[in-house]
């Protein structure tokens, strides 16, 4: 068994596709449904998956998040450079500053994506 993608719905394609770029994803393929809709397929460069697929429905531009969503995690190189890089270049900001969940653990901290999406970023760097 192999994870080949997550999907979630979005409102505007350009914004949300911009905002992964940011985040270091490329887009991959686009992928028309009849009338109805277009998938987009991202991915961290350089791995072979999973993919991040993003389907914005025509005629839809949002989405109630329910309660049942959490997040989805990505780990950094150097968390404090990655947020510099986002908030100068992107004008993304965290929910909150970096933080730790205990004390040995690693240093993390949420963004939200177009749609309000979290997004939790991860420090590799042991920091």
């Amino acid at each position: 068994m192999e994870l080949i993608h997550t999907c979630y719905r979005i409102g505007e394609p350009a914004r949300s596709i911009a905002f992964y770029e940011a985040l270091g994803f490329e887009k991959l393929r686009e992928l028309p449904i009849r009338d109805e809709a277009v998938n987009y397929f991202l991915r961290v460069p350089g791995t072979d998956g999973p993919e991040l697929e993003l389907t914005f429905n025509f005629g839809v531009s949002s989405y109630e998040l329910g309660s049942g969503y959490g997040h989805i995690a990505l780990e950094v190189d150097d968390l404090e450079v990655t947020l510099a890089k986002l908030r100068g270049e992107h004008g993304i900001e965290p929910e909150r500053p970096p933080y730790r969940v205990r004390e040995s653990g690693a240093l993390i901290c949420f963004v939200r994506d177009p749609d309000g999406y979290r997004i939790e970023l991860i420090d590799a760097s042991g920091r």
